[in-house]
């Protein structure tokens, strides 16, 4: 079971260093399999911060539903196109299967050979009986089927259609029947009949199997040998030896016409609509290049996911990365409000209202008596810090200015010194599209069946906001109404003056409600507010109640 911990979308510095120093603690632990990820991008403050500890970024993860990868069976049991039939229904009987992927020479899905179509060859019905004694095979493959050996004559590769014959009656009465077959090319299975032997050489049939492990005469040989006809043994009966003959015709002759295949990155929920509507009994699962890599039953898709998460730094499946509902969530570490939260069975949930979420993973390596190795507490000092705008922001509690000293003591650097490099690194407003801008570290919302959504970035000084104040306007609309919210907002913070700029998208009717101080249209100044989660959130979801 493969456990990922992840923060919530548009990851802010908070969301990456709490993921990566939790998934770091279940390891040390001795939790097997966890990985830190993240889904959505990191920025240049995030990758400064990861370089200056030397730790990699989380894997990048932008959905967790479940796919056909998940349940597939990988130990997959197929037969070459160019096996013939008996083989191949021995590997079915041997491992009970319903079914068998056909592949070539470099493993790639020529198609399915079916049970059903088999037997249906195997034992027609009545009304195509005669068809049964039709066999378009080799030679050798039709003497391989029944163990049997060559007498005199050739044992040929190539394809033919054969007539099956079976001398049951006396040699009168099968004389009779030869004419009426003559000019078929026409295997005999016959006992030591030496008269029957010798009167269907003179016929012209292309081969004689001799069965019952007897031996042919002299007289039938050298006839044989003359007339160009194959003589063979077989140390089977007369019946046996003409049920195991129809057996060496070539897999590739018995091909399902029904042939539905997923690739391992289909969505699990796509391929079970498929596969309901489908007559299909198993689905060959294909790589890129048409190669066998699994194999799917019906009876797969009620197997559990071997996938579950842990969430930090949200506990809104909103803001969470796609599919997270999808999956059990066993944990869940945050400081943010409660966002209407509901799982299966009880989980380690933690929401506890300090500056970060670093904090909380930081007081977890203390619960546990895990000692925090200096990389972790160098990231979960930087997550800290961001945060808590250095531990100046409204949501700074006692907890954190102790934690953040302990991370410095182990990370032997003083906060100060990291804030200043972290906050003079890539400023969002510098190095970004207005597009990203406003999408940044944003959190989606959804309150009384209003969505609407808050993206945060932290600046030196205002200065380029107002260069780009229009077009990031601009942005904003277009990112409203593409993903039809209520209402956008973008919201920047001053890291030096402790003040905050808020920019909207919204209807007239929610604008004229903000009773902060108006700058001009949509702008809006936030004297002293710099905490999205504490200051600004509380009042806008106060404004949408009124």
């Amino acid at each position: 079971m493969q456990t990922i911990v992840i923060g919530h979308k548009n990851p802010d510095m908070d969301s990456i260093c709490a993921a990566i120093g939790y998934a770091r603690l279940k390891t040390l632990s001795g939790v097997p399999d966890v990985i830190a990820a993240r889904a959505g991008n990191t920025n240049e403050r995030i990758d400064f911060v990861l370089a200056k500890f030397g730790v990699d970024a989380p894997a990048f993860i932008n959905d967790v539903s479940p796919r056909v990868v998940d349940v597939m069976q990988r130990e997959v049991i197929s037969v070459r196109a160019d096996s013939v039939i008996y083989d191949a229904v021995q590997i079915i009987e041997r491992n009970r299967l319903r079914g068998l992927p056909v592949v070539d020479a470099d493993n790639r899905c020529l198609g399915l050979l079916s049970t059903f179509k088999v037997n249906h060859y195997l034992f027609p019905p009545r009304d195509e009986a005669l068809a049964a004694r039709t066999v378009t095979a080799t030679l050798a493959d039709i003497v391989e089927s029944f163990g049997g050996k060559i007498i005199s004559g050739e044992k040929s590769d190539a394809i033919e259609k054969f007539v099956l014959v079976i001398a049951a009656m006396q040699t009168d009465s099968f004389t009779k029947r030869l004419e009426k077959l003559r000019g078929q090319n026409m295997i005999l299975l016959v006992g030591d009949r030496e008269q029957i032997q010798l009167n269907a050489i003179a016929d012209g049939v292309r081969a004689i199997v001799i069965t019952g492990g007897l031996s042919a005469t002299d007289r039938v040989r050298e006839g044989a040998k003359r007339a160009g006809v194959t003589l063979i043994s077989s140390p089977q009966d007369t019946a046996t030896s003409v049920l195991l003959s129809r057996g060496a015709i070539k897999v590739e002759r018995m091909l399902s016409s029904e042939l539905k295949t997923f690739k391992p990155e289909t969505s699990l929920a796509d391929a079970r609509e498929i596969a309901a509507t489908s007559h299909a009994f198993v689905f060959p699962i294909l790589d890129d290049h048409g190669a066998l890599v699994g194999i799917l039953s019906k009876s797969d898709f009620i197997k559990p996911v071997p996938r579950q998460l842990i969430l930090v730094d949200h506990n809104e499946l909103s803001q969470a990365v796609a599919g997270a509902d999808k999956l059990p969530i066993i944990e869940v570490l945050d400081h943010h409000r409660l966002g209407g939260f509901s799982t299966a069975s009880p989980i380690h949930f933690w929401n506890y209202p300090v500056g970060s979420t670093s904090t909380i993973v930081a007081l977890c390596y203390e619960q546990m008596r895990v000692s925090i190795p200096r990389d972790i507490a160098g990231l979960l000092m930087a997550g800290l810090i961001s945060d808590t705008l250095n531990l100046t922001s409204p949501t700074t509690t006692p907890t954190d200015c102790r934690v953040a000293q302990l991370l410095a003591d182990i990370a032997d650097i003083e906060p100060s010194i990291l804030a200043e490099q972290i906050f003079s690194v890539g400023s969002p407003l510098s190095t970004m599209t207005a597009e990203h801008v406003v999408t940044a570290d944003c959190k989606e919302y959804d309150e009384a069946n209003v969505r609407f959504t808050v993206a945060q970035i932290e600046e030196m000084n205002f200065t380029r906001f107002y260069e780009r104040e229009t077009e990031l306007a601009d942005a904003l609309s277009a990112f409203r109404g593409k993903h039809g919210l209520y209402f956008s907002a973008l919201f920047v913070t001053d890291v030096n003056t402790q003040d905050s700029l808020l920019l909207l998208s919204a209807p007239p009717e929610f604008l004229r409600k903000i009773d902060f101080p108006m700058k001009h249209d949509n702008l809006w100044e936030l004297p002293g507010v710099v905490s999205r989660k504490k200051q600004l959130l509380p009042h806008l979801l106060s404004l949408l109640k009124s």
